[in-house]
This record gives C-alpha cells, sequence and structure tokens, in this order.
C-alpha cells in the first residue's frame, strides 16, 4: 500500500526520473475550462446525462491543463493519438511524456510519467455486483479464492475493489484496456502501487520498468 497525502502540485510540474506523478481531480464543482477540441465536444454531446457530460468534459479539461503543464505547451494545440487498443498517447511524444486518465463518479486520476508507459484505474462500487463470481472470470484463481473466503460483504467489496483497480491498472499500462486482456502479455509486468483514495473507492497505478516513487498532487497546481 503507497501511503498518499495529495496535495496541491507545483504549477509548473516536471516528471523526476524514476518517479511518476498521481494527480486527484474532484469533477464535481470545478470549473469546465474552454480548452477542449471539436472532436472531445462532439464526444461530449453525446453523454445522455448533464452530469456526466459536465464530468467527463471536466476530466478532459484537467488533462489538458497538466499535460499543457508539463510540456510547457499551449492546451489547446495538444493534439492525441489512439494506440492499436484505443490507449490515447500525445501526438507528438512532447518530451517523452506518458499519461492515463481514469475517472469514476466525481473523482479522477491522472497519471504523467517520462519514457516509461503507465496506467492508473479508480473504481467506486457498483450495484448488484456478484464479487466472487467476476474475481473468478478476471482475476487469478488464488486472488479469487482470497475474495470468496472474506466472510463481510462490506470488506469482501473492499478486496475486489483493490484487486480489480490493480488489475485494470496493469492492463492500460500494457495498452491493451479490458478488451485485450485475453491477449498473453510480453515482456515483464508492469510494477503496481494502491493508491490511498477516499473510501469506499479504490486506485491504483502500474508503470513501465518499475519500482517509481509515487508524487501525489490534487487538481488545480498551487498558483505561481
Amino acid at each position: 500500500m503507497t501511503e498518499s497525502h495529495w496535495q496541491p502540485g507545483p504549477a509548473r510540474p516536471r516528471v523526476e526520473p524514476g518517479a511518476v506523478d498521481v494527480w486527484l481531480v474532484a469533477l464535481d464543482g470545478a470549473p469546465a475550462g474552454d480548452s477542449l477540441s471539436a472532436q472531445e465536444r462532439e464526444r461530449a454531446a453525446r453523454f445522455l446525462r448533464d452530469e456526466d457530460r459536465r464530468r467527463w468534459t471536466v476530466a478532459r479539461a484537467a488533462l489538458r491543463a497538466l499535460l499543457a503543464a508539463y510540456a510547457d505547451a499551449d492546451r489547446r494545440t495538444l493534439r492525441f493519438t489512439d494506440g492499436p487498443h484505443g490507449k490515447p498517447a500525445l501526438a507528438d511524444a512532447a518530451a517523452g511524456l506518458r499519461f492515463n486518465l481514469s475517472h469514476s463518479a466525481g473523482t479522477a486520476l491522472v497519471a504523467v510519467a517520462r519514457d516509461r508507459e503507465v496506467g492508473v484505474d479508480v473504481e467506486l462500487p457498483r450495484r448488484a455486483v456478484d464479487h466472487v463470481a467476476l474475481a473468478r472470470r478476471v482475476l487469478t484463481a488464488a486472488e479469487a479464492d482470497r475474495i470468496a473466503a472474506i466472510a463481510e460483504p462490506a470488506a469482501r467489496e473492499r478486496a475486489f475493489l483493490r484487486a480489480w483497480v490493480r488489475w485494470e491498472a496493469a492492463l492500460k499500462c500494457r495498452g491493451t484496456g479490458i478488451g485485450g486482456a485475453e491477449t498473453p502479455s510480453s515482456g515483464p509486468l508492469p510494477w503496481i502501487a494502491d493508491l490511498d483514495v477516499e473510501p469506499p473507492a479504490a486506485a491504483a497505478v502500474a508503470v513501465e520498468d518499475g519500482p517509481v516513487a509515487v508524487r501525489t498532487f490534487r487538481w488545480p497546481p498551487a498558483k505561481p
């Protein structure tokens, strides 16, 4: 378990060698900003619920603001490309930056690394989920057995969420996402650290060529 202390980060952040930065973004009540591309605005417009549309817009605007700060670039001119399984990346790979975004309900996490792939995941409990059955479908047999052995429902749900975010963060680091979970991995597995987010949420970050130092910040950054 990585102890996370979410404090305002620097206005001009830089990823240190051997480190990964993770930013916590509160999506409710934050300004959406006006830096989104036409394609991003079209995607936002497809959300049926106003709350979902606003949260997605805030998360994407925060991502642009953070990456622009790391790259010393204009947030409105950042261009993104998608990998074979849909993982986004900066089109010009500015300064070797790698990033990943995850959001669940009103919480988002943005992980930023340099010259190494990164994945991050945050999840809140979902209704009507058979945690043991899902664990047996996607996690290792040993992990599923450990979760099944927990008698108290809330503790079992918490254990499942912690295992789930580690699994998904690793897939996102590899660039496959859940859709590529059946694809055999090549090379060493990512290094994974739990992140201390407010219960009942669970979160984890996965990094290529770890271990690394995990620096945790709260968005927006401190004023210069």
